[in-house]
């Protein structure tokens, strides 16, 4: 059997109409457009042809000309549009793949609402900006998380804030969203206090988060560090977040300070071991037990700037002279505590560290006062 529509195959079509004759010479036809061969009148009479198949009222028919289409650069607009818009099997091979198909087209099958139909444009090669913001409007989760998924989806910013606002409460979404390849700096961060721990360490290892909201996130999740050293539950979880850090060039000093002035003393342990390439357990010594010489080894190999070491010295001395007793707000204490020692002894911590000190000391001194 020819790939071909051949003088035999119409004869077959004169005298056995069947629908599997007709789907096996719509195939054929389908092929034959595409024909470098053809002249100019054999193309007009091939589209002829397929476009009275289209109007066939037997769905195989119409499928065989939409799988057999959906890559045709020289199908007429017409045909593309009527497959587009017919029954869902017929018309899913050609949304999702025909480039005849234009964004009014896509945009007008959108606002039908076939959820099905949808999620094909949604997969598409490309999709432009404007029907990716018709996905989001109206599109349910299917489609809107395919959407994301899509590497070849084009996003505005008020796309992306659009679909954090409709699928606030979607999970499903919500992690779609923060695995794309980029995200504008203002949805990364807008996304990052609404999403699970694990997406939090993602955005923060992945995205472009600002300093003091990559640390917050880093050191919310991380309040009960202090409990959990004893016991090392976390330390695995803990090296596998800063490793993510240290490789997108994210483990800064900034936050490496900021978490121990937070009391996030493993994630301060674990960003040392991780920047100068050794054991969590050989950095935990010599942070705790190799006394200045071990600590200075340790620092310098993990590239660390000279003018912070004695601000981190400080906040680790706090660190030594602090029992937490488990009785309320110890560890507001502590971190009060840690951070006035810090802003009252040195003048040369950076102004972005020093402002979210400061800010961070405001907040626990409110949130003492409201507990009072």
């Amino acid at each position: 059997m020819t790939s071909h529509l051949t003088k035999e195959d119409v004869q077959r079509l004169l005298q056995e109409p069947s629908s599997s004759v007709r789907a096996e010479v719509a195939g054929k036809l389908a092929l034959d457009i595409e024909n470098p061969v053809l002249s100019d009148n054999e193309t007009a009479l091939a589209q002829e042809v397929v476009r009275l198949m289209a109007k066939d009222v037997e769905a195989s028919v119409r499928l065989a000309l939409s799988q057999n289409l959906r890559h045709a650069a020289r199908l007429p607009h017409d045909i593309a549009v009527q497959l587009a818009n017919d029954i869902e099997q017929v018309a899913l091979p050609i949304l999702q793949e025909s480039g005849v198909l234009t964004d009014q087209d896509l945009l007008s099958i959108i606002a039908k609402g076939s959820g099905s139909k949808q999620e094909a444009i949604a997969s598409r090669a490309i999709v432009s900006a404007t029907v990716s913001d018709a996905i989001i409007s109206t599109a349910g989760e299917k489609a809107v998380t395919t959407l994301m998924g899509n590497r070849g989806a084009q996003i505005s910013e008020q796309g992306y804030d659009k679909a954090i606002a409709r699928f606030e409460s979607n999970d499903v979404v919500k992690e779609a969203i923060c695995r794309r390849a980029t995200l504008p700096a203002t949805v990364a961060e807008r996304l990052a206090f609404m999403v699970s721990e694990k997406l939090q360490d993602y955005l923060v290892s992945h995205h472009s988060l600002s300093a003091n909201v990559a640390a917050d996130l880093v050191l919310q999740s991380r309040e009960r560090t202090i409990v959990e050293m004893a016991s090392g539950s976390s330390e695995e979880e803990m090296e596998k977040l800063v490793t993510q850090m240290n490789e997108n060039g994210r483990l800064t000093p900034s936050i490496i300070l900021r978490s121990l002035c937070m009391g996030d003393v493993l994630f301060f342990e674990s960003a040392l071991a991780v920047r100068a390439g050794i054991p969590l357990l050989n950095a935990r010594i010599l942070i705790h037990d190799g006394g200045q010489l071990g600590m200075k080894t340790l620092y310098d190999r993990a590239t660390m700037p000279p003018n912070m070491m004695p601000v981190i010295r400080a906040a680790l001395d706090v660190v030594h002279e602090t029992e937490m007793d488990g009785a309320a707000h110890d560890m507001e204490r502590y971190r009060a505590r840690v951070i006035e020692r810090v802003l009252t002894q040195f003048e040369d911590v950076g102004s972005d560290d020093f402002e979210y000190l400061l800010n961070k000391l405001g907040d626990i001194m409110t949130a003492e006062k409201r507990a009072g």
